[in-house]
């Protein structure tokens, strides 16, 4: 089964889409030196901000026929031919594809919303053509919305991105609780909870570091923490050159923390 990583935390502003496209990349360049049989990743973006799609491709004028909205809203047997006519080069590697996001998204909640069957109206299109990939990533909206539901039910493994300042047990274990109600209450027992991320983390601000360790010793959380990223004002300068942090500066203290996450998630995938 190709593994799907689904990036999610009903907060705003912890990383999900920075980490999405990290992870997406990374994945594709280890697989690839690796020399897997397959190193091609798919990013999809659910956001309708589409800050993924953006930073990847370059663009985020994508629409009515050439976006994940087009997907969603297809005739169901048409749906998996539509999302492969659908998916994009990315202009950071050759194997790393993007299914964009559109600003039409925030009005196919709307429109989907009640109808039969909506929320798999990613899965199913997606567990069709899934065995072209080694690894697909879902970057979400900062919400657990419909279109977020979606994302979780066509994954298999939830990484949660959360800053230091968010890091309350209350507001993690919410989160928890939440993709565990959708892998239950949508007969989802594929999903599982893979880790939890902390990002913008800064060494020099003591209750960052106090909060970090009462994640460490929480008796759940703890178990969870699947990587740490500093605070890295490369990240900005990357995104705005429409770069992956590994290529604008791969000696900048957030990609080598990505790289060591990207290699915890291929061994677990088995593919090195």
């Amino acid at each position: 089964m190709t593994p799907v990583f689904v990036l999610t935390n009903h907060k705003g502003g912890v990383g999900k889409s920075t980490s999405a496209t990290t992870i997406a990349f990374g994945i594709a360049n280890v697989l690839r030196h690796a020399q897997a049989a397959n190193s091609r990743v798919l990013l999809i973006d659910t956001d309708s901000q589409a800050h993924a799609t953006l930073i990847t491709t370059g663009r985020k004028d994508y629409g009515v026929d050439d976006s994940l909205y087009s997907v969603l809203m297809a005739d169901r047997q048409n749906a998996p031919h539509v999302l492969t006519q659908c998916i994009v080069p990315s202009l950071w590697d050759a194997d790393l594809h993007v299914l964009p996001a559109s600003p039409l998204l925030e009005g196919a909640e709307r429109e989907l919303m009640g109808v039969a069957g909506a929320p798999y109206r990613l899965a199913d299109p997606l567990s069709k053509i899934a065995n072209l990939y080694a690894a697909i990533v879902i970057d979400t909206r900062p919400s657990f919305s419909l279109m977020t539901e979606m994302g979780l039910i066509a994954g298999t493994d939830a990484i949660v991105p959360v800053e230091p300042r968010y890091l309350e047990t209350v507001g993690l274990m919410s989160v928890i609780g939440k993709i565990n109600e959708i892998r239950e209450g949508w007969r989802h027992p594929n999903l599982r909870i893979s880790g939890i991320l902390v990002t913008k983390l800064d060494k020099r601000v003591r209750g960052h570091n106090d909060l970090l360790g009462d994640l460490k010793a929480h008796g759940v959380l703890g178990k969870l923490l699947c990587g740490v990223i500093p605070a890295n004002e490369a990240i900005s300068y990357a995104h705005r050159n429409h770069e992956s942090i590994f290529t604008y500066d791969p000696n900048a203290p957030a990609s080598k923390a990505y790289a060591q996450l990207v290699a915890t998630l291929v061994r677990r995938m088995g593919g090195t």
